[in-house]
Formats: structure tokens, C-alpha cells, sequence
């Protein structure tokens, strides 16, 4: 008898079995638009000339290894706080905001679920429809039930508003409702400000708990335009909860660099809610690591730095509307005659492609080019070489 023999085989990660396959593929042709990751042109991770000149700071002293605070690095999540919420947030400056260091943008979830579980244990947590996978898994460990609200529309392949105001005003007080800031996973749709606005009345009239999610900060529109709702929320006066990475904006997807902000109504609540995150930080990992967060705080801390990587994010961001571009153009070009303006206007690495999990298939065992059965294709995969030939794979699957 075993521990272990009640476990059954769990399914493959639908993202992580994807690039394993890829990885597998022996397919000269072989495209992979199936992983959230952006490439550069050559179609490689890129290291940022802000990340490099800010390494050669960090590694020109040898310095010991202790450990962190629960929290992090003092220095890291004020200057994350700042581009979070803005330098002149009047949230900050009044002390209601307790910002935590974290295990990227994965792990920011999984300590505010933590920290809500506690808070308000008999709580829904509701996630667009669709969401990004993982969010589902975390909230469903942490012991919430997950349902959802209608986000997409498949006939306009933008964002149905009025079905998720409606969906959100049926939820009962005190409702956990993620929401994604910005460049929205999978769909690349995003709610207008004026949606947004709309979303405020209703969360407010409600009573229910916004989680933000914002791994994909200044890849929309620009820092401060993709800061919007996180703004816009703080000035409300609402308590509220914002998860963040910079594993897409800085590149740092190895070094596990995010953060979790709890935006509580006044400073001594927010003292309360720090004093209970430290814990489950505690029974996570008790301490973030080093290198990452050294590497964001230095580049953030200096006009040098800062202004290099807001020069290197702006191509990054242009880069991805280039090739949107092209791919639009490209299947319009190769026959296609349905509308393929969503393309265009979806913001981020995603676009929802409109293609079912049949076609999805064919793409990836004809064609190996690999992207998720939800018809999900990261665009930032895509770049001058291989657009040809994923533009015609994808117009032969598309017009089949």
C-alpha cells in the first residue's frame, strides 16, 4: 500500500504540453504560437540592453546571499508601487496600499487567494469567460468555488460589456471578480475606459472585490494607459487587489519577478492585511528571491535605466502591432474575406483567432505550427521569416 496510490495521471498542462510537443516536433517549418512569450524578430527571448547594463551594476560587487523579508526588497516594491499605481497615487501616499513582493505573477495570485481565503473563505471567485487557464487552478487550491462572467463575444470578437455588467450584477456581495488590467489572456480584448467605468459603478454598487491581474504592463497602449483600471479603482476608494509580473515587459520570465498589492480603505487596515499576507507568504515560500528583484529595482531606480527600458518596451509593443499588422494583411491577401479587423484591434501578445479545436489540430499535424485549442495564437511569435508561411498554413485551415 502507498500514499501515492489513490493519485490519478493528471492531463498535461494544455500550455506546457504544447511546447513539449513543439519541442519534439523534428519539423524544419515548425512555429510555435502556442507559449505566452514574446520573441524578437530573430524569433529568440530577448535580453534587454536595461537588463544586461543593470546585471554588470549588480555583478561589478560580490555581495552575500541572506535572505529577504517576507515582504521582499524594500527598495523593489516602492518602485513597483509607483508604476502600479502611478507616482502621484493618492492610495500610496496615504499609506493604504501593502505591497508584497512575489514569485512572478503566478505566485502574486496565489498569495492575494491566500490572503482572500482567509478574509472572506465562503467567498465565489468569478473569472471571465474565457480566462487565462491557470487562474481557475489557483483560486480552486486555494479553496474558492470559481465561476465566471461573460467577457467574449465570438460574433464581434471583441468584449461583451453588456453581458459581463449583467453577469456582475448578479453576484452577491463580497464576490471575488478577477479581472485582467490590460491585454487580456487569451482573447486579446480589452475593455474601453468607459467600460471600465461602467465596471467601477457595478462593483461599487455591489459590493464585490476586484482582483486585477496586470502581467502585461506598457504591451497594450503604454505604462500609464494600461494602469488605467488599477488607477481608476485606487481613486474610488475601494478595497481591491492587483497581481503584476515582469516576466513580459522586462523579459525576466526565468527570474520570477512579480508583486501583490492589497489597496485596503486606510493605512491601519492595511497594516492588518500585511501583518496576514507575511503569513502566507510564510507557508509558501517564506522569502522571495534576490536577483530578479535587484535587477527591476536598479533599472526602475535610475533615469538611465528607466528611459532605456521604457525606449525598448515602446519597440516591443510596436513590434507586436507590426506583426498584426502583417497577419491581417497577409490572410486578407491569401483570399480570406471574413472580417479580420479583430486581429488589428485585440491588444497584447494573443489574439483569439477564431479557428476551432479541429482546425487548431490540422494547424499544428499538417502544418507545425502550434497554438491552443481555444484557437488562442501569440502574434509576438510571430516575425518576417516564418509570417508567410503561418499566414498561408493558417488561411488553408481557415478557408477549409
Amino acid at each position: 500500500m502507498s500514499n501515492f496510490s489513490a493519485l490519478a495521471m493528471a492531463p498535461r498542462d494544455p500550455i506546457m504540453g504544447m511546447t513539449e510537443a513543439f519541442l519534439h516536433d523534428p519539423s524544419p517549418a515548425k512555429v510555435n504560437l502556442g507559449v505566452g512569450v514574446y520573441l524578437d524578430e530573430s524569433g529568440k527571448v530577448p535580453l534587454l540592453s536595461c537588463v544586461s547594463e543593470a546585471e554588470k551594476e549588480l555583478t561589478s560587487t560580490s555581495r552575500p546571499r541572506s535572505y529577504l523579508p517576507m515582504p521582499g526588497m524594500e527598495e523593489y516594491n516602492l518602485a513597483n508601487q509607483e508604476l502600479v499605481f502611478g507616482p502621484s497615487s493618492v492610495a500610496v501616499s496615504e499609506g493604504r496600499v501593502a505591497s508584497l513582493q512575489s514569485v512572478a505573477g503566478t505566485g502574486a495570485l496565489r498569495v492575494g487567494a491566500g490572503l482572500l481565503a482567509l478574509a472572506s473563505p465562503k467567498a465565489t471567485v468569478l473569472l471571465s469567460n474565457p480566462s487565462w487557464e491557470n487562474h481557475e487552478l489557483i483560486f480552486t487550491r486555494a479553496g474558492f468555488t470559481v465561476g465566471s462572467y461573460r467577457y467574449y463575444d465570438s460574433t464581434t470578437g471583441g468584449v461583451d460589456v453588456a453581458g459581463m455588467l449583467e453577469d456582475l450584477r448578479q453576484a452577491p456581495a463580497g464576490t471575488i471578480v478577477v479581472l485582467h488590467a490590460c491585454c487580456h489572456n487569451p482573447t486579446g480584448c480589452d475593455l474601453t475606459p468607459a467600460d471600465w467605468d461602467q465596471v467601477l459603478e457595478v462593483v461599487r454598487e455591489r459590493e464585490l472585490m476586484p482582483f486585477l491581474d496586470m502581467a502585461y504592463q506598457g504591451l497594450a497602449y503604454g505604462l500609464e494607459e494600461d494602469r488605467y483600471a488599477v488607477t481608476l479603482f485606487a481613486s474610488s476608494g475601494i478595497p481591491f487587489v492587483v497581481a503584476n509580473s515582469f516576466s513580459k515587459n522586462f523579459a525576466l520570465y526565468g527570474e520570477r519577478v512579480g508583486g501583490i498589492h492589497f489597496a485596503a480603505r486606510d493605512s491601519e487596515e492595511a497594516g492588518r492585511v500585511m501583518s496576514q499576507a507575511k503569513i502566507v507568504v510564510r507557508s509558501l515560500y517564506s522569502n522571495p528571491p534576490t536577483h530578479g528583484a535587484a535587477l527591476v529595482s536598479t533599472i526602475l531606480g535610475s533615469s538611465q535605466l528607466r528611459g532605456l527600458w521604457e525606449q525598448e518596451l515602446s519597440a516591443m509593443r510596436d513590434r507586436i502591432k507590426k506583426m498584426r499588422e502583417a497577419f491581417r494583411s497577409g490572410l486578407e491577401s491569401a483570399g480570406i474575406t471574413r472580417d479580420l479587423s479583430f486581429i488589428t484591434t485585440q491588444e497584447g501578445l494573443f489574439s483569439y483567432s477564431g479557428l476551432s479545436a479541429e482546425q487548431m489540430g490540422r494547424l499544428r499535424e499538417e502544418f507545425h505550427v502550434y497554438g491552443l485549442d481555444s484557437g488562442r495564437l501569440c502574434v509576438a511569435g510571430l516575425n518576417e521569416s516564418n509570417m508567410d508561411y503561418v499566414v498561408s498554413s493558417v488561411a488553408t485551415v481557415m478557408g477549409s
